[in-house]
Order: C-alpha cells, then structure tokens, then sequence
C-alpha cells in the first residue's frame, strides 16, 4: 500500500491531573506485526484504547485507508475491522470453542416464528477456522477453562479473525505463557501476515518483540519516542529509547543485529 492502513496524530488523553497520552503517533501498515513498547505509565495501554474505541480520545486525528475517521466506541473500531484481545481474553470459561468464537454475534437459522442458533454452522465454522489457522485444540467440545492458556490465547485471536478484522490488537498476549504456550501463540501471530492483517502488540519482553515483530515503537510518558524496523536495530537500542525518551541513534555499527 502507498499508505499505512491506520495513522494516528496527535493524540492527547487526559485523566484527571494525569496527562495519560500527549500527542502521541502511531501507523500501522498491513501485513506487519507492531510491537508497541514503554514503561509503566507510557501510555501504550490508553492508547491502544483509543485505537480499540474503549476511551475516547480528548484530541486526535485518526486515519483508515487515507480517510479521516471518528472511533468513539467499540463498535465504530469494529465496523472498520479492529478487533482486540485483551489480557483477560473475555473468554466465558464454562462455553466450549464455538460459543466463545460467536459469543455476542451468535449464528442463527428461522424457526417457526423464531429465531434459533445455528449451533450445527457454528461447530463447522468454528472448525474450518481452527484448521486455516492450524490452531490446535483437544476437541472443539470441551470447555475453554479446561484449555491451556496458549490454547485459550490462540481461541481469543481466532474470534478476532472471522469477523473480517483488518487490525488485531494484542494486549501482552504472552504475559501468562510458558515457554512452548508462548512459541505456540508467537507462530499464531507469524501467521497472521499471510492474512494481511496489521497485528498491534504490546509487550514488555524485548527478547519477543525483537524475535516476532517488524517494526517497533517506543512510548515514554504517553508520548511517542520513535519507532525503528525491528531488524536493523537491538536490545540495547531499544532499552535506551525507553528510559531515556529520546530517538537519536548511536553510530551505526553498534545497532546492527
């Protein structure tokens, strides 16, 4: 694309006394995978919330495909196909895998004088997905509580996937994984570019973000410090732009992986 999918300027968030988000900038082109990094308190939280339609900003100027757009609520976000996995998944512990994919946007079929669940379309659906995915999952019945926390990650971005997202958001998708839970839902999200989606994650393990992301972003005190193509540059570079908040670069030699 000439442009990115999604551009973000200028965007402010005030709490109260706290200046959660000053100015802030953000782009996200299709096909890549986005890691947005900081401190505590950087801002990178509110501002996925902007993106996401949770908290309204107090000023920005918000991009879709080149065109200027209002995201004030979850379902203006939806409607342009940005989906978001929050740490807590939103998952219904006691439902099985398909349940949870349509939860909220359930299937239905006409009954006489009503409408009823298309439960038989939602197994099939639920299954075609898993497979195009190649999630793996013990069996599609069982209920997502008894599921391994890469497993119930992995039926969380799936639900984003079939309603046609163009950006899925990733709030520390990793946070609560062991290491193959981890490798299993980073190959998930690897995958995610043959699908064209732009992927958001935030993440506090710079050893993920450099192994898993294209570009990466840093946030200091909720405003944007720069951002830089995650092959051309390391660990170090990375950490100093996070507690310094500055962009200038070392020499060139010691930034190269």
């Amino acid at each position: 694309m000439a442009m990115p999918l999604v551009e973000m300027r200028g965007v402010s968030k005030r709490y109260g006394g706290v200046q959660a988000l000053d100015g802030a900038e953000l782009a996200l082109w299709p096909g890549e995978i986005h890691a947005l990094v900081g401190d505590n308190a950087a801002g990178k939280s509110t501002l996925i919330k902007v993106l996401s339609g949770a908290v309204p900003a107090d000023a920005a100027e918000i991009l879709f495909e080149g065109q200027r757009v209002e995201i004030r609520e979850p379902r203006d976000a939806k409607r342009l196909g940005i989906e978001t996995v929050y740490q807590d998944l939103a998952l219904a512990d006691n439902l099985d895998v398909p349940a949870n994919i349509f939860l909220g946007r359930e299937l239905s079929r006409g009954g006489v004088g009503r409408l009823l669940l298309d439960l038989r379309r939602m197994d099939a659906e639920a299954r075609g997905l898993l497979e195009r995915l190649r999630i793996r999952v013990p069996s599609l019945r069982r209920p997502v509580a008894t599921l391994s926390g890469g497993q119930r990650q992995s039926v969380a971005i799936a639900r984003c996937m079939y309603f046609n997202a163009r950006v899925v958001i990733l709030d520390e998708p990793t946070a609560s994984l062991g290491v193959a839970e981890t490798a299993q839902v980073h190959e998930l999200v690897r995958d995610m570019r043959l699908h064209d989606l732009a992927v958001l994650m935030i993440s506090h393990n710079l050893n993920h973000v450099l192994g898993v992301s294209d570009r990466i972003t840093v946030m200091k005190a909720g405003c944007t410090v720069g951002s830089r193509v995650a092959r051309e540059t390391t660990q170090e570079e990375i950490l100093r732009m996070i507690l310094t908040g500055r962009a200038d670069r070392e020499p060139a030699e010691t930034v190269t992986r």
